[in-house]
């Protein structure tokens, strides 16, 4: 397998993991407040959702002014805090990059952004992608810290089990 669609694989992997350890404790974990990064658990993930989604978007050649409007708008499209929905929306977004990297041709090709507040950056497919999966590393770490905040043990997706996942 191609080692930049490996890692986005293993962000994808990781990230249900995680859906799967948290569907097996108490409901109520995933809301419970705590002082952390963020307010609760399922913001952890939700947070992680929006920015998938906002890169997607980028990735297919959307403008971050649209994308931003969009984002904005999720949280009234997911209005229920509700795990198994949440878990759905990962699914769908993780078949939607399956199928860009699969149609994208080169993803060394060299591609220009716009950011609103950073400006232009031109980068690949293949750096965005890196940076999506690599975004979620570092949220899942905050999932795990939270969860030992909680009392609860935090699931293994560091990116090595996933390679002896993938020796099976």
């Amino acid at each position: 397998m191609n080692p930049a669609i490996q890692i986005f694989d293993y962000h994808l992997w990781a990230n249900d993991v995680v859906f799967k350890h948290l569907k097996e404790l108490p409901s109520e974990v995933c809301y419970q407040q705590v002082k952390s990064v963020f307010p609760s658990l399922y913001d952890t993930l939700f947070h992680m959702y929006q920015i998938d989604y906002v890169w997607l978007r980028t990735l297919n050649g959307d403008s971050f002014d649209h994308i931003i409007k969009d984002v904005n708008q999720l949280t009234d499209t997911i209005q229920e805090k509700n795990l198994d929905l949440l878990d759905e929306k990962f699914v769908q977004i993780g078949n939607e990059y399956r199928k860009l990297i699969r149609e994208i041709e080169d993803l060394h090709e060299k591609i220009s952004i716009q950011h609103p507040r950073y400006g232009k950056l031109t980068t690949s497919y293949l750096e965005l992608l890196q940076h999506v999966a690599n975004h979620g590393t570092y949220h899942r770490g905050n999932i795990t810290a939270i969860l030992r905040q909680l009392g609860y043990k935090g699931p293994s997706t560091d990116y090595v089990w996933y390679l002896f996942e993938q020796k099976k």
